[in-house]
């Protein structure tokens, strides 16, 4: 199956089926359209023999890619607001049939990783990070929280990790995705034609190939920041957070009083609701469990009048001086949806998935 669009190219190359994301001045940024045609194509490749591994990565300029298109998605908000739950609900379908597909994936995380990129990449057995991924899960800075599976993937890496990097949507590079293990291989950029093309041919041997192109990283500067993270975020009080940083930042620690700055700058509601989140996350037995708590979350959330001024602030007029809303009681954020209104994996039947 070969299909070609604006925006997704989709195609089998030897014994890979392959997923190249498409909107270079978007920065790949997934809207409704792509996130169907990549679960379209999945669903059609699952059961098919040719196709022994998948691959995704982004056809031309730099990626990989943005996350969410979030502009789109507040302007349905304000006019139709079940477009936008639509763009959720079937983006949040494709993260988890990518979790439990029965075929090995392969993502090439060369440039921009973020909010719906790391829902794309993370579910990879294999994922690539090369000296132009810049990885990060930002959305409090729009009033929303680490979606897509953030939840689950953030809260399993070590220590207080998950805490800082949602809060704060710190960047990491490669090197410092491949030492936290978000990344499962650091090869050089100008390996990653190769890779493809001998994967394509010889996915059974996928591991072996990553690791012969694969190279030492270079420093990853995190690690060296470790054990003040944990003490800085050993709190699931956003308050508290705040005040550690601070007491930091009284004994001369700059970075302690840089990331408190940048949390405060964020949404208050959608920094406590991550905060929940992360504590909620790990009880979750199963992927669609997280789905369906973040599906319902989010509905709740693109409601919140900070999620339209945060993409105002930061995207739309760009001043970036959001007016945030006082802090909310986050309880209700978690609270199920009628059933008539939550969330649903795709059904085991291919043919049942877009009626």
């Amino acid at each position: 199956m070969t299909m070609m669009t604006d925006e997704l190219r989709s195609f089998v190359d030897g014994q890979a089926g392959r997923l190249s994301l498409n909107r270079p001045k978007a920065l790949h940024a997934l809207n409704l359209t792509m996130v169907q045609a990549m679960a379209h194509a999945l669903l059609a490749w699952r059961n098919d023999p040719a196709v022994r591994i998948v691959m995704i990565d982004h056809a031309e300029g730099r990626g990989f890619c943005a996350g969410g298109d979030v502009v789109g998605i507040a302007n349905n908000v304000a006019g139709h607001e079940e477009a936008a739950r639509a763009f959720f609900f079937h983006e949040y379908r494709l993260n988890h049939l990518m979790y439990t597909y029965p075929k090995p994936g392969v993502a090439f995380m060369d440039g921009v990783t973020m909010g719906g990129g790391v829902g794309i990449s993370c579910p990879c057995r294999y994922r690539v990070a090369t000296e132009n991924t810049l990885f990060a899960m930002p959305e409090t800075a729009i009033g929303i929280f680490p979606d897509v599976g953030g939840g689950r993937y953030l809260s399993r890496l070590r220590g207080r990790l998950a805490q800082f990097l949602a809060l704060t949507g710190a960047r990491l590079s490669g090197a410092e995705c491949k030492a936290l293990r978000l990344a499962t291989h650091y090869l050089p950029s100008a390996s990653l034609k190769e890779a493809k093309h001998r994967i394509a041919a010889d996915p059974y041997r996928v591991e072996a190939i990553l690791d012969e192109l694969a190279i030492d990283p270079p420093e990853a500067p995190i690690m060296g920041r470790l054990a003040l993270i944990d003490k800085c975020f050993a709190s699931n009080s956003l308050n508290e957070i705040l005040a550690a940083l601070d007491a930091g930042a009284t004994v001369s620690d700059t970075w302690c009083a840089k990331e408190a700055k940048t949390i405060r700058a964020k949404s208050p509601t959608a920094c406590s609701v991550t905060l929940k989140l992360l504590v909620e996350s790990p009880m979750n037995l199963h992927f669609i469990d997280e789905m369906k708590m973040e599906y319902g979350i989010m509905v709740r959330l693109i409601r919140h009048p900070d999620f339209r001024e945060g993409v105002r602030a930061l995207l739309i007029d760009k001043d970036n001086a959001p007016r945030w809303s006082a802090p909310a009681e986050v309880g209700s954020f978690f609270e199920p949806l009628p059933r008539d209104e939550a969330w649903s994996p795709f059904p085991a039947d291919n043919n049942e998935a877009f009626q």
